[in-house]
């Protein structure tokens, strides 16, 4: 049995073990050495936010039962797909793969953040007013399904090989666990790895209440695709420990942390802030280290 065989025929046994092993390694990070202090209970966050995960994982095997991996197959039987006409080197069409599907999340990304009612979806990720290894796994259902329709249509064009499909939903999984940690690295060497990947003070940018650096550091994986497109930010203007995480007017537990409160959070309210816009910030304002 080849590499590729053995990760096709282990795909759900490396999904849990990678899930489980990124869980077990940044929880015990965070306890240890935590980048900020946590504002409510962790273990009321866990369980609703796991619970969450549970939740959109069975709504997925009932609605899409063949997932990513079945529509690979599906269109490799087919023909479909770009890399289903071309004949290239195996090892250069993975990796040509996995970064093209990277940077389709990135564009996704981006897009739930300009369209308000994808953005009424994707509030559910941001109203987290702690940040932690949770926080990445942490999406609305709807917003779930969205994401899954727009991988299948992709795939349909792409024709990627299926093991590319496993290797870059493993990686996307491991990587938005890492970079949702509440832990910080050297400078030097965070510095280092924001060439090539998002690291967890990149991201954590992103997940400022502040909407000009909400709309930045959309990047899950590889870091190159905000400073290609202009939406890379360094530091947020208060620093990584002064800054302010979530929503303005989400505070309250029942609506950022108590699983109902998740559910129903899309369709409470109205889209005031957020969506990228043009809004202009004082040029004097300097971020912190």
């Amino acid at each position: 049995m080849n590499v590729e065989e053995f990760i096709i025929n282990n795909e759900n046994t490396i999904r849990i073990s990678v899930f489980a092993g990124m869980l077990l390694i940044m929880g015990l990070w965070e306890l240890a050495a935590p980048r900020r202090a946590a504002k409510i209970s962790k273990l009321l966050r866990w369980v609703n936010n796991l619970g969450l995960v549970f939740l959109n994982n069975l709504i997925l095997r009932l609605i899409f039962p063949l997932a990513a991996t079945g529509m690979a197959f599906f269109a490799s039987e087919h023909g479909w797909g770009i890399f289903n006409y071309y004949d290239i080197n195996p090892l250069l069409e993975i990796i040509i793969c996995v970064i093209a599907l990277d940077f389709i999340i990135y564009l996704q990304h981006v897009l739930v953040h300009a369209v308000p009612v994808l953005w009424r979806l994707h509030r559910v990720h941001h109203a987290d007013i702690d940040y932690d290894v949770t926080t990445g796994s942490r999406f609305h259902p709807v917003e779930i399904i969205i994401s899954m329709l727009i991988k299948l249509a992709t795939i349909v064009v792409l024709g990627p090989p299926v093991v590319a499909i496993i290797i870059f939903e493993v990686l996307l999984n491991g990587m938005a666990m890492f970079n949702h940690g509440n832990v910080g690295l050297p400078k030097i060497l965070d510095k280092f790895l924001r060439f090539f990947i998002v690291t967890p003070d990149m991201h954590r940018v992103h997940h400022s209440v502040e909407d000009d650096e909400t709309n930045s550091n959309f990047g899950f994986n590889l870091s190159c695709w905000d400073r290609i497109f202009g939406t890379y930010r360094e530091q947020p203007r208060k620093g990584q420990v002064g800054m302010n995480i979530g929503i303005r007017g989400f505070t309250q537990p029942q609506q950022t942390t108590w699983l109902h409160g998740l559910l129903i959070l899309p369709f409470i309210g109205k889209i005031k802030g957020y969506t990228i816009n043009r809004r202009e910030w004082n040029s004097n304002d300097q971020p912190e280290d």
